[in-house]
């Protein structure tokens, strides 16, 4: 075991930098990173950006002690940003949301990246409307169907934080994307015939879908985190028409944001985020935890990964607590574990906690860099974590670190 500060400033446990760029200048990563190996052999990692300018970096990692930037492409204004992006094969999938409601362009675009160094635009799908802000997260990983958490021309919800939700996007043509199915929390659109939900006293940040993952193990089930919503696991044997099977809402009293739900199929357990978003741990307690999902009508809470105290780390500055974990993304450049669970915790940097017993999970590395110059927040920000087939560590801090590239030495 190797603990302690390293020569830059790092505080790590097992785990050790390889590489790192800070993106040209532009070290704002949002929550979207895609490995791509290309037809001439070389690795190429998509990252979307928390923030315009940038639309979304293309960086070769074919050495991955020298990363180097290919290309950039920027955002057509800086009310919005490209947070959320996945790709299969040739075909790259941005997700585009504004920071306002009603304005414009919003939606889903398909890229062409067969060149790497010159990305071309294939088809835009607009989701914009006067109460939409377009798409928030998407998923990708089929090459046939985008699964996303958006709004739309014609959604009107019955409260504004509640204007996104589920949508399946056909993209099998990637010229004509075409939506094909939409699911929302009944009580949150207006006309619904059931009163809308219970608004959170403490933190109200929505009833909506961040992640909505579907995996080829299971093509009928999609996995999501729907924020102040809590746990929903969807019937989605019929895209047309998704169905809700079961519903785990544990806040209040806990304060809210699922985020993403990782399904271990093998071992019957779901792997559950809530996002901190508020800083110096307002918002605590932000875990990761740990589910029994064997009777899927009826998941239950286990436990959760542990984490540093926030009586520590909310004095660091920025955000303390879950935010994404690496989820098994079934893609031939993308490692899978059914024990390992690789998450970014914003100032509490990368870290890997082993889940070999659920209900004793051992935190068995971790890298916290120094904090990046120019950030705002005065810590590492680590915003999203992407494990290659290597079992390399691809992590990006939100505010200004950009690229991190780790090895876990366990």
């Amino acid at each position: 075991m190797t603990t302690g500060q390293t020569a830059n400033g790092a505080v790590a446990k097992n785990m050790r930098l390889i590489g790192h760029t800070d993106l040209g200048g532009y070290g704002n990563g949002g929550e979207g990173l895609a490995l791509q190996k290309t037809k001439d052999g070389r690795r190429v990692l998509y990252i979307a950006h928390e923030s315009a300018p940038m639309n979304f970096s293309v960086v070769d990692v074919s050495d991955p002690r020298s990363p180097s930037v290919l290309t950039q492409t920027e955002l057509p204004h800086r009310d919005m940003r490209s947070n959320s992006l996945d790709a299969v094969g040739d075909v790259l999938a941005v997700a585009y949301q504004t920071s306002r409601r009603g304005a414009s362009p919003a939606g889903l675009e398909l890229f062409d990246i067969s060149d790497p160094n010159n990305p071309k635009s294939i088809s835009f799908l607009d989701r914009s409307g006067p109460h939409s802000r377009g798409v928030h997260c998407l998923w990708f990983v089929d090459g046939e169907y985008v699964h996303m958490s958006s709004g739309a021309p014609d959604f009107t919800p019955t409260a504004p934080q509640d204007d996104q939700f589920y949508q399946i996007i056909d993209v099998r043509n990637p010229s004509r994307p075409e939506e094909v199915g939409r699911w929302w929390l009944p009580g949150t659109r207006e006309g619904d015939d059931v009163p809308p939900p219970v608004r959170h006293t403490a933190f109200d940040t929505g009833f909506r879908p961040h992640n909505t993952n579907v995996y080829p193990e299971r093509p009928d089930r999609a996995y999501v985190g729907y924020i102040d919503g809590g746990v929903i696991i969807m019937d989605v044997s019929n895209l047309s028409q998704p169905q809700m099977i079961s519903r785990l809402d544990y806040h209040p009293p806990l304060p809210g944001f699922t985020h993403t739900v990782l399904p271990l199929f093998e071992r019957e357990l779901l792997v559950v985020t809530d996002e901190a978003t508020r800083p110096d741990g307002e918002d605590w307690p932000k875990m990761t935890w740990l589910l029994n999902a064997s009777e899927e009508t009826n998941p239950v809470m286990i436990g959760s990964l542990p984490l540093p105290s926030v009586e520590t780390f909310a004095q660091y500055g920025g955000r303390f607590g879950s935010h994404n974990i690496h989820e098994n993304q079934p893609l031939p450049t993308a490692f899978h574990s059914e024990t390992l669970v690789f998450g970014a915790y914003f100032n509490a940097g990368v870290r890997v906690h082993d889940i070999t017993d659920p209900y004793h999970p051992d935190e068995i590395g971790y890298y916290v860099p120094e904090a990046p110059p120019g950030s705002h927040a005065g810590a590492t920000q680590m915003n999203d974590v992407y494990v290659d087939e290597n079992r390399l560590i691809y992590a990006i801090d939100r505010i200004a670190g950009g690229l991190y590239i780790l090895e876990l030495t366990v």
